[in-house]
């Protein structure tokens, strides 16, 4: 079998965030979801519910592949939005998984699960976008540069336009409008 000498692959976004999310958390991870699937992204999260479910449902109606990698090992756990379902059984430690797993991740509020992936993305030199404006671990690291072994920072994203230009920036490929 012959592997073709360029590859074809679609950007991968993690976007990490509360499973106890606020209503308005959620309703912006869908957003945010509908948004890269817009963009023609694949969807990654933890498989959960809150910010997870969210950002898969919206995701999910914009036609992307969602993905949820779970810490637990019922393959019926995740949230009913994703086409891939990934049992790890490991726990937390699937967090590191979550953000090899992508090109970019996108944190939206978050508590200490949410900065265990940060740091794991910050470690493994995946850019970090930080949603500002509901609190959290994204409002406190925004703009931050976590330690000395990386130049850039988290960039922060108050708006949807913004985190649009900033996933844009990321990927140059992409255009507002693509499938």
């Amino acid at each position: 079998m012959t592997r073709p000498t360029t590859r074809k692959r679609r950007p991968q976004v993690t976007v990490i965030g509360n499973s106890q999310a606020s209503d308005d958390a959620t309703l912006l991870a869908e957003r945010i979801g509908e948004m890269l699937g817009r963009l023609g992204c694949v969807v990654i999260s933890g498989g959960g519910t809150g910010v997870m479910e969210g950002v898969s449902r919206g995701a999910s109606r914009a036609g992307a592949l969602t993905i949820g990698i779970l810490p637990g090992a019922d393959l019926d756990a995740g949230n009913g939005w994703l086409d891939v379902v990934i049992p790890t059984g490991i726990g937390y430690a699937r967090n590191s998984a979550n953000v090899l797993a992508a090109d970019l991740v996108i944190a939206i509020g978050g508590s200490s699960g949410t900065l265990s992936e940060i740091a794991y993305a910050w470690l493994y030199d995946k850019p970090v976008i930080a949603w500002v404006g509901l609190g959290g671990w994204s409002d406190r690291l925004a703009g931050a540069q976590l330690d000395d072994r990386r130049l850039d920072r988290i960039e922060p994203a108050a708006t949807l336009d913004e985190l649009e230009e900033l996933v844009l920036r990321h990927f140059p490929g992409l255009r507002r409008g693509d499938t």
